[in-house]
């Protein structure tokens, strides 16, 4: 991991995810640079010693200094980006991302990228439910698990350099697929889990429910404190795959609804017993 003490690392997009990256690499001896929409972003990070210089507004220098940049973009603005910007980057540049849907991104971007320069993706699926730098924390990474999302343009040499970053930030298992088990796998994982949190928060407009509530309802609504611009864009961009999952969850509810109105006590226990058995798989 030689790259390690010599790169120089822009992040592009300053929030939680930006900011986290910014601070574990910073961390790690890295030189980091960020661009960012607001000038205030920019002064905390630098007041906070986040990042080494920062801007609010497209950089030239800051950007061809960039051995590596890090998107930490909506997905339509990071198409826009690479479009309007990627005439800054270094020769020989290696790109990355944090973005939560894949097939639909990671082609484009490589289909329009300069032949000299590298675009090799990545998913940490890690967070919280606030937002701003001034939120952003390195130990979201710890124990958290990242996934590399190569396609055939990838080099083997950009793929392992993309799993090592998720190594040294401290995440506790890279994986690695395609863009189309990504997105597969985060409409069940993340995507569904949310509709499920938002369902639940909008499905009783009764206010009084917080005094009566125990921690169950809290732990299944924990995520259902969204962010609406992002999330919904996420879903769209993945509906065929958000869909199916949401079709399998209706379908399964509908067999406990049934088990429940018959009255069969013993089906009831056996789903209960397979649910237990499979979230045992997920302790950590």
């Amino acid at each position: 991991m030689e790259w390690i003490s010599k790169s120089n690392v822009l992040i592009v997009g300053l929030g939680l995810m930006g900011g986290s990256y910014a601070k574990g690499l910073k961390r790690l001896g890295f030189r980091v640079t960020a661009l960012a929409r607001r000038r205030e972003t920019v002064d905390y990070a630098l007041e906070h010693g986040i990042i080494d210089a920062g801007s609010d507004s497209i950089d030239p220098k800051l950007i061809g200094e960039a051995d590596a940049v890090v998107f930490a973009l909506y997905p339509g603005v990071f198409k826009e980006w690479i479009r309007d910007n990627q005439k800054y980057l270094k020769p020989g540049a290696r790109l990355t991302d944090v973005t939560g849907v894949k097939r639909c991104i990671v082609y484009d971007i490589q289909a329009m990228l300069r032949p000299d320069v590298e675009f090799i993706a990545a998913h940490p699926m890690a967070g919280r439910e606030v937002y701003g730098v001034e939120n952003s924390d390195e130990r979201i990474f710890f124990n958290a698990n990242y996934i590399v999302t190569p396609t055939d343009k990838n080099t083997p040499e950009a793929i392992e350099w993309c799993k090592d970053l998720g190594r040294i930030l401290g995440f506790r298992k890279v994986s690695v697929l395609s863009p189309e088990e990504h997105d597969e796998m985060i409409g069940f994982l993340s995507q569904l889990t949310h509709c499920i949190a938002v369902s639940l928060m909008t499905c009783s407009d009764n206010r009084h429910l917080v005094d009566y509530t125990g921690d169950s309802f809290r732990d299944l609504t924990r995520i259902a404190r969204i962010n609406d611009a992002m999330w919904s864009e996420l879903f769209l961009l993945n509906r065929d795959d958000l869909l199916k999952q949401m079709d399998l969850f209706i379908s399964e509810f509908g067999e406990m609804r049934r088990l429940l109105a018959e009255g069969d006590a013993e089906g009831l226990r056996e789903k209960m017993r397979l649910s237990t058995e499979r979230r045992a798989y997920f302790n950590k």
